[in-house]
């Protein structure tokens, strides 16, 4: 099957679709308590969120690396996902998107949204020829986030952990077997067009 170089794939429903992030306990306990963001979170730094699951291992190293020790799964409405990504601009200049590198640099200014495309990861977290999305929020795009698109927070931690488990003792199958099932997804093209998706 291929799968081309910049896709979007993701767990969705018809309204929602699940990212993922990585905090440690201080910001994850209180989340988790209030169903949404609250500090010590800081609304003022630029937030990470991640439609792939391996790629928030490979990120996070399994829940073991400091300050990321707790992952969450964080559903948010697909009209928000979207929003964010309409108003996105790559964190790399693409010859084939943007007309010079001014360009570029203006819709840099002047976009709340970061798009980076990198590579994909297997269940051995090693790097695969097809890309995945990260979409970094700041300034108005994070007060959305925590105000408006969220539907609703799960700690996955155990399964990560359950995951990496079996793939320690070499049960492949069972550890694929317990990936959260993601799609690809159907993005509007004006927005595809944008972040150069396929």
């Amino acid at each position: 099957m291929h799968i081309p170089l910049r896709q979007v794939r993701a767990s969705y429903t018809e309204r929602t679709i699940t990212v993922y992030q990585a905090y440690s306990a201080a910001i994850a306990g209180p989340a988790l308590a209030a169903g949404t963001f609250v500090a010590p979170f800081k609304r003022e730094r630029m937030t990470w969120i991640k439609p792939s699951f391996l790629w928030m291992m490979y990120r996070c190293g399994w829940a073991a690396k400091p300050g990321q020790e707790h992952v969450l799964a964080v559903e948010i409405t697909r009209d928000g996902f979207e929003w964010a990504l309409a108003n996105a601009a790559l964190s790399h200049f693409d010859r084939k998107l943007h007309s010079d590198s001014k360009a570029w640099a203006q819709q840099v200014k002047s976009t709340p949204v970061r798009v980076q495309w990198d590579p994909e990861r297997s269940l051995r977290l090693a790097p695969l020829p097809y890309r995945s999305l990260q979409v970094g929020l700041s300034g108005k795009a994070v007060d959305r986030y925590v105000d408006e698109w969220l539907v609703g927070i799960t700690d996955v931690t155990d399964l990560a952990r359950t995951i990496h488990a079996r793939l320690t003792d070499g049960d492949h199958e069972a550890a694929a077997e317990m990936l959260p099932a993601e799609r690809p997804y159907p993005l509007p093209p004006e927005v595809a067009h944008r972040l150069g998706a396929e």
